[in-house]
């Protein structure tokens, strides 16, 4: 076990991990968005938009456990005094951030969805340093949470090839899902002291898809347009879930928010690359305006990490 702890703390470890994960969630971006026109899902079709998302979820969480019980050799069942946890974890990781996000990005585009994404990354490390204590706020985080913020306002102004501007419902649905996302961070971090980090997440992602699934088909949403195909991509975004939020966990468990944190600037850059090819969106990725902005988040995330390491409790 000591082996395994050093193993997950070195800096290469954590490297390759987290951008594993941000590869995938960074995919997720164009594939949401795939995925609606596959299922045929318009866009003020908010009903739809939630059941897809607790579909999805619903399987995550499935397959999370499944995954966790073989590698384990033995079922992966939380502890009695951990219930609270999940479900702390399953409103603010899946049900709150998604609702906003699903509803979000049908409002936008998947370049910028996944450039005001990276917000959560300043986010984590205020909750972190301010709330939680986890580690200090010094000058350069700070300056770097200030940078970052204007490469998102920047992303959202009218002209040079950036239509359609900010609105709540599009670009401000998604800040509001990054804020849930960034508390749930830190509370992974706590939590998994306590308890497996891949079992929280896998019975978060079960209880949380199914109170969105619920919650859509309550309101009058369905999904259509079953095929191979879709239900190909289904799985796949189920797996983009199932992986890379077993994998965060694990790191956050055994590092601090800020070292892992810092790869989340992938996010966007694969978002946005992703998008661009499978969207369709270069007219976005590839202007002046969307480098200049993707180029000041990853910027203010470096910053933010720049502190020394005898900063970090």
């Amino acid at each position: 076990m000591k082996k395994t702890n050093e193993l997950l703390t070195k800096n290469s470890m954590v490297c390759l991990l987290a951008l594993i994960c941000c590869l995938l969630w960074g995919s997720a971006f164009p594939c949401i968005k795939i995925g609606y026109k596959m299922f045929q899902i318009a866009s003020n079709d908010t009903a739809s938009q939630i059941l897809f998302a607790g579909a999805r979820f619903t399987l995550a969480g499935i397959l999370t456990i499944i995954i966790g019980s073989i590698l384990g050799k033995k079922a992966l069942v939380p502890q009695k005094g951990s219930w609270h946890m999940v479900l702390a974890l399953c409103m603010l990781q899946t049900v709150i951030q998604y609702l906003f996000f699903y509803v979000g990005l049908a409002h936008t585009t998947g370049v910028k969805s996944s450039i005001i994404e990276a917000v959560n990354v300043f986010i984590a490390i205020l909750v972190s340093s301010l709330i939680f204590h986890y580690e200090k706020l010094g000058k350069e985080k700070i300056i770097g949470c200030m940078i970052g913020f204007a490469g998102v306002v920047l992303i959202n102004l009218n002209g040079s090839g950036m239509e359609g501007g900010m609105s709540l419902l599009g670009e401000g649905f998604i800040v509001l899902s990054t804020v849930s996302y960034a508390f749930s961070s830190v509370l992974i971090k706590k939590f998994s002291q306590k308890e497996n980090p891949v079992t929280l997440s896998g019975y978060q992602f079960v209880a949380g898809g199914l109170i969105m699934a619920a919650v859509g088909l309550g309101m009058g949403g369905h999904l259509s347009g079953f095929t191979p195909a879709s239900a190909a991509l289904l799985v796949y975004m189920a797996m983009i879930s199932a992986v890379a939020y077993s994998l965060w966990g694990i790191l956050l468990k055994y590092n601090p928010v800020g070292k892992v944190a810092v790869y989340g600037f992938m996010n966007p850059v694969f978002g946005v690359i992703l998008s661009a090819l499978l969207l369709g969106e270069q007219n976005q990725a590839f202007t002046a305006k969307g480098l200049l902005s993707l180029i000041l988040v990853c910027l203010g995330i470096y910053m933010v990490n720049k502190t020394p390491r005898c900063s970090q409790r």
